[in-house]
């Protein structure tokens, strides 16, 4: 089979040429889409349920939340396991589908079910899905170098500007604040005041609530023009809420100003983010999707903030904590060092022992061919280029001289035994 398989090829050498360019220049095609990380992604085909209800403890989320939603999420198709995790105030549900499933159309199927363990919970309690990113999509890391601006400020400028920002980029999942203050407005009510006023903090809240909102009204038509009436009531500043009314004492309003105080300050915190021990600093994760090219989305990160920047407060610029493409880089001209020297050392060897530089040349070409080939392969598999299959294809390079070698020296020696053969006899 081998041996007419060789005939073959030999009487048709213009027509394997011509399938081997074509194989090369689908492999440099193949180059170009296959996606190119550092870290192979073995986390499983998963898609996150995350539930928050603040102030209940891990037995009320089990039984209230994680429960409910886990013996519902069981009927799901192509569902392969269902993990669920309660702790303080939040639940977790973890669905992992067959490998073979599409991440989309499990999230979708996820949501539909979602909509029908709604009303199982509590009210108020919504189930929200996670990123469509995997354990290895941190792709990128940054903090904002912004001295002189207060942890409060640094973060409202990362959540309100920054963050959806670069959730635009093409390829970003989420982008994840880390650090800082989240500023909130803040009511300190005396409890000797609302026992006075005869208020709960029930009435309070909801006096709050109900203030902090613009109303819509009717058209009102006058001297040929029509107005559209509404009411703006949005709270802008502290004093805003200071001046809401929540009761009414003999004719007289009680404000929020008469029963406690109102200040700016931030949200609880469970810890700190500090940067090589000099302090705090307050920055954001970017997070890939899943099957994204890590090195394409990399760069446009970074070309998105390049634009960001020119819109940051004076003084104010990015640093990076964290950058995968550095790896991704160091791998790929690692491999392109190890074709090189791999082409130069096959050349000496074989223009040395054979003296023959056409020898030399055809075992070049099939190491630029033969990792096109890989490529096509990759692609075909879903798999992308990492630090484990580029080492591979690095290690195959040295197989592949070898195979060529040999096939070239036992060419030149079956050339010599048939020359032997047929050589003229001397008498």
């Amino acid at each position: 089979m081998v041996q007419k398989l060789i005939e073959l090829s030999l009487r048709n050498r213009y027509i394997v040429l011509a399938i081997a360019l074509s194989l090369f220049v689908w492999g440099v095609f193949a180059v170009k889409q296959n996606p190119i990380d550092a870290i192979p992604d073995l986390s499983e085909n998963q898609v996150i349920v995350f539930t928050e209800w603040m102030g209940r403890s891990p037995q009320i989320m089990e039984d209230q939340v994680t429960f409910p939603l886990v013996s519902n999420l069981q009927g799901i198709s192509k569902v392969k396991n269902i993990r669920g995790t309660s702790m303080f105030g939040m639940s977790f549900v973890y669905i992992i589908f067959d490998d073979d499933v599409d991440i989309y159309w499990a999230r979708t199927r996820v949501l539909e079910r979602l909509n029908y363990a709604q009303r199982l919970l509590p009210q108020n309690v919504t189930p929200t899905l996670g990123p469509d990113g995997t354990g290895v999509g941190h792709v990128f890391w940054y903090t904002l170098d912004a001295k002189g601006m207060d942890l409060g400020e640094q973060r409202a400028t990362q959540d309100w500007y920054v963050k959806l920002a670069l959730q635009t980029v093409p390829g970003v999942s989420e982008v994840s604040s880390f650090g800082g203050f989240e500023k909130q407005y803040q009511l300190i009510v005396d409890p000797a005041k609302l026992q006075f006023y005869h208020l709960s903090l029930t009435n309070i809240i909801d006096k709050v609530k109900a203030n902090n909102n613009d109303v819509g009204g009717r058209k009102f038509e006058m001297s040929d023009a029509g107005y559209i009436i509404r009411g703006l009531g949005y709270i802008k500043n502290k004093t805003d809420i200071e001046n809401i009314a929540v009761a009414n004492n003999n004719g007289i309003p009680v404000r929020v100003k008469d029963i406690g105080s109102v200040q700016m300050g931030g949200d609880l915190r469970l810890g700190i983010f500090d940067e090589n021990g000099n302090g705090e600093v307050v920055g954001g994760i970017v997070v890939m999707r899943y099957g994204e090219n890590a090195d394409k989305v990399i760069s446009a990160v970074k070309a998105k903030m390049k634009e960001i920047e020119k819109g940051l407060p004076e003084g104010v610029h990015f640093k990076t904590a964290y950058d995968r493409s550095e790896l991704i880089e160091a791998a790929i001209e690692n491999i392109k060092g190890k074709l090189g020297e791999e082409m130069l050392a096959v050349s000496l060897i074989v223009i040395v022992f054979l003296f023959h530089w056409r020898s030399a040349v055809s075992i070049i070409i099939q190491i630029p061919i033969t990792i096109a080939i890989s490529f096509i392969l990759l692609n075909a598999f879903g798999l992308s280029s990492n630090i484990m299959s580029l080492t591979g294809i690095a290690l195959a390079i040295g197989v592949i001289v070898d195979n060529g070698i040999i096939m070239a020296e036992n060419s030149y020696r079956n050339l010599a035994d048939w020359q032997a053969k047929h050589a003229p006899k001397k008498d």
